[in-house]
């Protein structure tokens, strides 16, 4: 078991090695105390190749759902290239 803090601010890369950006918070569903999904701030690079427009203060965070992560150790590792993200649905509350 892994305290949800020390997931905050892992670099997230994609399963084709693009930096996505840094775990910024997570969703934890409170009828089973599980994470379902995390939010990530996106990085310059990905903000573009993702087709986001960067706005001109802050960032893009964009919600992963608990799926498309393949491991969490040092770093967050996906299992979607940046392609496959752009099909994922958006979280939705």
């Amino acid at each position: 078991m892994v305290e949800i803090s020390r997931l905050f601010w892992k670099k997230a890369f994609t399963s084709d090695a693009v930096l996505l950006g840094e775990v910024e918070s997570a969703e934890v569903d409170m009828n089973t105390w599980q994470v379902t999904n995390f939010y990530v701030g996106l990085t310059d690079e990905a903000t573009k190749k993702l087709g986001f427009k960067r706005p001109y203060l802050g960032k893009v965070v964009v919600c992963l759902p608990v799926s498309a992560i393949k491991s969490f150790k040092d770093t967050a590792l996906l299992n979607k290239t940046v392609d496959e993200l752009r099909s994922l649905k958006e979280c939705k509350e």
